[in-house]
């Protein structure tokens, strides 16, 4: 069965009578007004050779000889611009070639001819679908209405013609640029039905099969529309992809290659051979793809993200983030560039920075998870660092809880955005019992309890989370988030196992190594704070000794002396605060939980200690307050 996009296109034409030779001489020759007749015979004449150059040209369409069909139409229209089928038939040489403003003006001008052709408004639709590939900043910022116009159109043809194969197409992806995917699937397998040599629905089968991760499916839809023609550039994308997906990395780039032969400017495909070059370990041809896919579609988010993976995972954080920031000139409302953008802020501990970027995410995208996460993680190295903690009263801080409140009203299941709601209240000094939490059931919610037990200085509960998370991990690429995270929150005992887990994978071994290196700086920065703090102190400069002594629990929370230092400094501090006596007690606790060789004496005399500077802190503040 021919498409109805080809063979469609004479709907509407006049029907010719078939005219023998010796009747045609009788016309001609005749004496009776011979001139009027003859006029008559030559239109006729003329016709025939329209329609057939209209149908030699379907035939060039159905062969992909989209250029010699755009010649063929408008010789057509050359001798007769009001032909219906030849303009239709235009529009869709140009449409398949991408010169969009020319096909409009031909699916227009037929529509003004015959506003019932259902081809030309297919044809109307597809082009404004693939006017989505386009840069332009105006494009780019309707296209919600853009998809809603095609997708009328594609409606109204198909109320004319429901049988006609490319409107379903088309309405196929407008569904699944829309994130209809079944919708899209509908439409797409209705396409085939209609027109089992429709190779376009079969790829368009295979594109929502791989999104869905069904590969199997998506590689038996590919394979039959390369069957169907070997020139689906589509196809050939979609099962290299697929075969990325599969690992099988050989296939997906001869795949990749046939498909970058038949369309050079392409976007995906060169995005994808990146994926691939840099699964194989060619960082330098995968950023090259990556600048590839760029240049031809600035705004492609993942090209951004890859090049910056990439330069994180060789230590170039900086240069990561620069990489992210272009692509945020482009897309300034990304969240996903925007959080990775704050992520690698957090791991430089530009913390202002991270906040910032955090807050950005949540204002575009309210109910984002792993923003409000990072934005609670945030204020928690901050509060950490921060040796009066004055931005929990700050409007600021104020904002930020509000945000992650609303996150958590709009996701009350989320288990890692309550606790990270939790979290925020224990900072702020609210009794929570993480007790009535339920007990976590994957990793990404043991890591956030985790956290919060890390902020209620609960070491060891906290350290039994982060082993079961490091056990669980499959891959380096697993090991490595959990020790960068735990890095990042100055978990240096995690860090420290989970790095040297990452680098008993082959190939890791350097990373691995600076994953070490960097958590040996902070504890060595920790360990010459904590003596610089202890010989401040002994020199009564109290302030200074405080601030170091704060410093030293920054970069490694995890040492007793330190809070037992910070702990009996601050009740030197004159005058003396209540806010000081609470916080001597946080340290004097958190040095316990530390102390696990404490002898019972000691430990006894400690809590007996924390007692009475909590009834002091009530009773100072309470005088403060003027009550």
């Amino acid at each position: 069965m021919k498409s109805k996009l080809l063979f469609g296109l004479l709907a509407g034409s006049l029907a010719l009578p078939i005219v023998s030779a010796d009747q045609c001489s009788a016309q001609f020759f005749s004496d009776d007004s011979s001139r009027p007749r003859l006029i008559a015979q030559k239109r006729r004449t003329l016709k025939v050779r329209i329609e057939h150059d209209v149908v030699q040209a379907d035939d060039l369409m159905l062969k992909g000889k989209y250029g010699d069909a755009e010649s063929m139409y408008k010789q057509a229209l050359q001798r007769n611009g009001k032909s219906v089928p030849a303009t239709v038939g235009y529009g869709m040489a140009l449409a398949k070639q991408f010169k969009l403003d020319g096909a409009k003006q031909q699916f227009e001008k037929a529509l003004q001819m015959d506003p019932r052709n259902a081809m030309a408004h297919a044809g109307l639709a597809m082009v404004m679908y693939n006017s989505l590939q386009s840069s332009s900043q105006t494009v780019r910022s309707n296209q919600d209405a853009i998809l809603r116009s095609a997708e009328a159109e594609c409606k109204q043809g198909l109320a004319i013609d429901p049988g006609m194969p490319e409107a379903h197409y088309t309405l196929g992806n407008v569904y699944r640029s829309q994130g209809r995917i079944d919708e899209a699937l509908s439409e797409y397998k209705e396409a085939s039905k209609l027109d089992p040599e429709y190779s376009e629905a079969f790829a368009g089968v295979g594109l929502v099969n791989m999104n869905k991760g069904q590969w199997a499916d998506a590689v038996s839809a590919f394979k039959q529309a390369i069957a169907l023609s070997s020139g689906n550039s589509t196809a050939h994308y979609g099962l290299g992809r697929t075969y990325f997906k599969q690992g099988l990395y050989d296939d997906a780039l001869k795949e990749l290659n046939t498909s970058l032969y038949q369309h050079r400017e392409s976007a995906p495909v060169r995005l994808t051979r990146g994926e691939v070059f840099a699964a194989q370990g060619n960082a330098v041809g995968a950023v090259g793809e990556f600048q590839e896919a760029i240049r031809i579609k600035p705004e492609t988010p993942e090209a951004y993200i890859n090049i910056a993976d990439i330069r994180e995972n060789r230590g170039d954080l900086e240069d990561a983030i620069a990489q992210l920031r272009s692509g945020t000139e482009l897309m300034p409302d990304n969240s996903v560039l925007r959080g990775r953008i704050a992520d690698l802020s957090l791991k430089l501990e530009k913390l202002d920075q991270a906040i910032k970027e955090y807050q950005k995410v949540l204002e575009v995208d309210p109910g984002n998870g792993p923003a409000a996460q990072g934005l609670t993680r945030a204020y928690y190295l901050k509060a950490n660092k921060d040796a009066n903690s004055s931005f929990f009263v700050s409007n600021e801080f104020e904002s930020a809880k509000a945000s992650i409140d609303n996150a958590v009203k709009m996701n009350p299941n989320n288990m890692e955005l309550r606790l990270a709601q939790m979290k925020l209240r224990i900072m702020m000094g609210d009794p929570v019992d993480l007790s009535q939490v339920a007990a976590p059931t994957n990793d990404g919610e043991r890591l956030a309890y985790a956290e919060a037990l890390l902020a209620q200085n609960k070491f060891t509960e906290a350290e039994q989370q982060f082993n079961t998370v490091i056990t669980n991990a499959k891959d380096a690429k697993e090991t490595f988030a959990v020790a960068d995270l735990a890095l990042m929150i100055k978990d240096l005992k995690a860090a420290d196992a989970a790095y040297k887990k990452a680098g008993t994978y082959a190939g890791n071994e350097k990373r691995s190594a600076r994953g070490l290196n960097l958590v040996a700086k902070a504890q060595e920065g920790a360990r010459q704070d904590l003596t610089l703090a202890d010989d401040l102190a002994r020199k009564k400069q109290t302030q200074s000794a405080i601030d170091k002594y704060h410093a030293a629990i920054y970069d490694n929370p995890r040492v007793a002396n330190a809070r037992l230092g910070a702990g009996n400094t601050l009740q030197q501090l004159k005058p003396l605060a209540s806010k000081d006596l609470k916080e001597a007690v946080v340290q004097y606790k958190a040095y316990l939980a530390l102390a696990t060789d404490l002898p019972p004496k000691e430990r006894e005399k400690m809590e007996k200690k924390i007692a009475n500077l909590q009834e002091r802190a009530f009773k100072l503040e309470q005088k403060e307050k003027g009550k």
